[in-house]
């Protein structure tokens, strides 16, 4: 896709990564058509949620529950809740046959303070954005950590 292109997509991730690392969960959430997909393999190839383990398969209803958790305070995995910054780079978009859907790759650091210790995520996404009255949003985001296959230790972040 050409760079006007490309530079759209990237706000868009851009302005992702900010909701998330400010808690603001409900807003990140207008980000995504109502019916999405939400995936963190836990094998390198990506393969098949519906038949492997996965570090994270969710919908748009389990997407809430979680973030209903967060904000009762008795998610004790995010107590205190972890202080995130998030990196995007190396944007790409993908024309498809259906003018309304594109695909966009992306890499990323997470670097995440909490119980005194900092830790980085690293990987790359892949997202199926979606146009939708004038508006593009995410349909599927895809989350491949580099290391999805070691021990991840409790990932209860928003990937």
């Amino acid at each position: 896709a050409d760079g006007a292109t490309r530079d759209r997509f990237r706000m868009l991730l851009d302005r992702e990564a900010r909701l998330l690392d400010r808690f603001l969960y409900e807003e990140w959430l207008t980000l995504y058509v109502p019916e999405f997909a939400y995936w963190v393999p836990s094998t390198v190839e990506g393969g098949d949620p519906r038949s492997e383990i996965a570090v994270t398969f969710d919908d748009r209803r389990r997407t809430e529950d979680r973030i209903f958790r967060f904000r009762t305070g008795y998610a004790w995995s995010q107590a205190p809740p972890s202080r995130t910054v998030r990196l995007i780079t190396n944007v790409e978009v993908f024309r498809t046959a259906v003018p309304t859907t594109m695909m966009v790759r992306s890499n990323f650091i997470i670097n995440e303070f909490w119980d005194n210790e900092t830790r980085m995520l690293t990987g790359w996404c892949g997202h199926r954005m979606m146009e939708k009255d004038g508006r593009w949003l995410i349909q599927c985001k895809q989350v491949n950590l580099i290391d999805c296959d070691q021990s991840l230790r409790n990932p209860s972040i928003v990937l």
